[in-house]
């Protein structure tokens, strides 16, 4: 073996180099003993080991306990024509249909991987987040293999199916209970428990969050938040709802119907979106209420256009660079052969107060939490 791997990438030019040995048949049946490819190659144990997971991974080897590293006949390898520097970002929906906010860090991590020689890969369908997609997610990796997967809107099925898998895999939000797979998103249950203290602060007794019925972890973690933010509150007589709705104008307009005829009816709204924060200010305006004199709104999440509205909603921002920066590092990791040093992190965006929002009687008594 002569090629020696470069410090700069060592996990993936170790990986490149078991490789280009195993396709030159220089082993037949079993790899050398970990001790002789580290003085081979020279690399630390812990460098081989990363390596030869990946190997693992692609079907080009397996461990057999008490014996050593199998290496498997190439007709039942599973990397096959991989391209390790191609990223595949799986989305329910096309682009044109997402959020501003989420087209933002999908082109600034698209730059950031072009920048080191990358490719992002953008494929969507709804049939890849049924609840039970294994036949047509197994169709989809094997028609376009990518050196790493990044899931956005996942579902707990999309995302159990790419864990059974072992496929190097991200997650852009967060993970169902019960499933392990290294993510990124931003932290939904510490923006929603501040919204509810900051309200509870300025005097609001009556909360409500209103969402979409997604079943999106990110939005599980938004309920809890909130529930989070009342009911550990210092406040025994404020109430909270959620009111869950389809996602539609008319859908929204309804449920705002049925709120703000209830007796003793939120006097603060949660909004868990942003686009569903342009129907409830426009159908409230339309139903009378006025902002924040009879209800109070914040947007849990940001969206350009939400500056236009008036009042401009109070509402959670974060950077599309930042998150995209976030997702970088992982991306990298996994195209290397190698494991994510960070598995779960959460970012905390910063809150922007506005005028949907108005102290109550006597003014705020404790704001956040």
């Amino acid at each position: 073996m002569k090629a020696i791997p470069q410090r700069h990438s060592l996990v993936g030019q170790t990986v490149t180099c078991l490789r280009t040995a195993l396709a030159g048949g220089q082993w037949r049946e079993w790899l050398p003993a970990e001790r002789t490819l580290c003085e081979m190659l020279q690399v630390s144990r812990s460098t081989l080991r990363r390596a030869l997971e990946q190997l693992q991974r692609d079907g080009a080897i397996r461990a057999e306990h008490g014996a050593g590293h199998r290496i498997l006949p190439r007709a039942t390898r599973a990397r096959g024509n991989l391209r390790s520097h191609d990223v595949a970002l799986l989305t329910p929906e096309p682009l044109e249909r997402m959020r501003p906010s989420q087209t933002l860090w999908i082109d600034e991590l698209r730059a950031m991987l072009s920048e080191r020689g990358c490719r992002l890969h953008l494929l969507h369908g709804r049939q890849y987040f049924r609840t039970n997609p294994g036949a047509v997610l197994e169709k989809l990796v094997h028609q376009h293999p990518h050196g790493c997967w990044i899931l956005a809107l996942a579902n707990a099925g999309c995302q159990q199916w790419f864990a059974r898998r072992g496929l190097p895999c991200l997650i852009a939000g967060s993970c169902h209970a019960g499933i392990d797979l290294p993510f990124r998103d931003l932290d939904h249950r510490a923006m929603c428990r501040h919204a509810a203290g900051h309200l509870l602060g300025l005097g609001y007794r009556s909360l409500a969050l209103v969402a979409q019925k997604t079943g999106h972890a990110g939005d599980i973690e938004s309920e809890a938040g909130f529930l989070e933010g009342v009911r550990s509150s210092r406040h025994p007589t404020a109430s909270v709802i959620v009111c869950r709705h389809d996602a539609t104008a008319m859908g929204i307009t309804q449920m705002l119907k049925r709120l703000i005829v209830q007796k003793n009816g939120p006097t603060a709204l949660l909004v868990a979106n942003a686009y569903h924060c342009l129907t409830v200010v426009s159908g409230l305006a339309r139903l009378g209420v006025r902002i924040p004199a009879d209800i109070a709104v914040i947007s849990r999440d940001d969206d350009p256009f939400l500056a236009f509205l008036v009042p401009e909603p109070a509402r959670y921002v974060a950077s599309p660079r930042a998150f995209a920066r976030s997702l970088l590092q992982p991306v990298l990791e996994l195209l290397e052969g190698g494991a994510v040093s960070q598995r779960a992190v959460r970012l905390m965006p910063q809150f922007v107060p506005s005028a949907s929002v108005a102290p109550v009687g006597d003014g705020p008594d404790e704001v956040g939490i």
